[in-house]
């Protein structure tokens, strides 16, 4: 991958003012690691060094569910990680900062800094309450952090200052029509906008359901409709994109989107680089590249 797209995810999340990053995909495989893997080296180009994490496992050369080969996460010297402590290599030997009291599936959550360059494994925290302690941790460490991580986790990000990248790919979907369908409700989703405060509203308590959707649509509802974030949607594709027309739903802790990233080739299919890239482009207004042609969208 040419390290001109991590320069300019690098560009977009400097401009936003956020001190972390947050790489979200559609699904599995579809180029999380590899979009972070490029920021990560771009942001070490210029001599700074992130603290890195992820929600779930990656680094692993084979995925542990699927039997896929995955790419690997080599790191530099001085990078803090924060990953299960029976995964931290004994060889080469890292720093040791810290023991939390975070339990992953994989023993005690440890923050360290790399002291010699290899590849290394990051199992993360098991909960969104855990995400916002290790990220706010590794801020204070490293002064940015990037995170790999899934969308059911982003709720740690409502309100706080941090950027997120969007991923989809073909691994995720059978068409390009259909990548651009999920990436495209997905943003909607977690760009809810905030709550202004005028006029009447109609706050939910818990998750905004299909159901209650289809129960406020029929009603006619005219209030705002109010969430505590955008993870409380709990609607998936097209009826993201329907529920958005029909009502005017808000959210308290709003969430940021700064670029979507594409993989036009995953398992056993692939697209044109550039068809996707710009699909997704138009369907979600963001800034847009491809993680592995190593372009960006007109």
């Amino acid at each position: 991958m040419h390290a001109r797209v991590g320069e300019s995810i690098l560009q977009l999340w400097r401009a936003s003012g956020a001190r972390s990053l947050f790489v979200a995909g559609t699904a599995k495989n579809v180029g999380k690691t590899v979009a972070l893997r490029a920021v990560y080296r771009a942001c070490t180009a210029t001599g700074s060094f992130p603290g890195i994490a992820s929600i779930g496992r990656d680094g692993e050369a084979v995925d542990a569910v699927d039997a896929i080969a995955k790419p690997r996460l080599w790191l530099e010297p001085q990078t803090v990680i924060a990953t299960a402590r029976d995964v931290l290599p004994a060889s080469p030997a890292s720093e040791l900062l810290a023991l939390s009291s975070i339990t992953t599936a994989a023993g005690v959550l440890v923050f360290a800094r790399v002291r010699c360059g290899a590849h290394y494994e990051l199992i993360g925290p098991p909960n969104a309450s855990a995400v916002r302690a290790v990220v706010d941790r590794l801020v204070d460490y490293a002064g940015i952090a990037i995170v790999d991580g899934a969308v059911d986790r982003v709720a740690a990000l409502a309100g706080g200052d941090d950027a997120i990248v969007v991923a989809c790919g073909a691994a995720g979907a059978a068409t390009i029509g259909e990548i651009v369908d999920d990436v495209r409700a997905l943003v909607v989703r977690l760009q809810t906008p905030r709550y202004d405060g005028r006029g009447e509203a109609l706050a939910i308590e818990g998750a905004l359901t299909p159901a209650r959707v289809a129960q406020l649509i029929h009603a006619r509802e005219q209030r705002a409709i109010v969430v505590r974030d955008p993870t409380q949607i709990v609607l998936r594709g097209k009826a993201v994109l329907h529920a958005f027309e029909r009502l005017r739903i808000r959210c308290e802790r709003p969430l940021r989107v700064i670029a979507a990233t594409v993989a036009s080739i995953g398992g056993d299919r692939s697209f044109s680089p550039r068809a996707l890239a710009e699909g997704v482009a138009r369907a979600t207004g963001l800034p847009t590249f491809d993680v592995y042609a190593a372009e960006r969208a007109a």
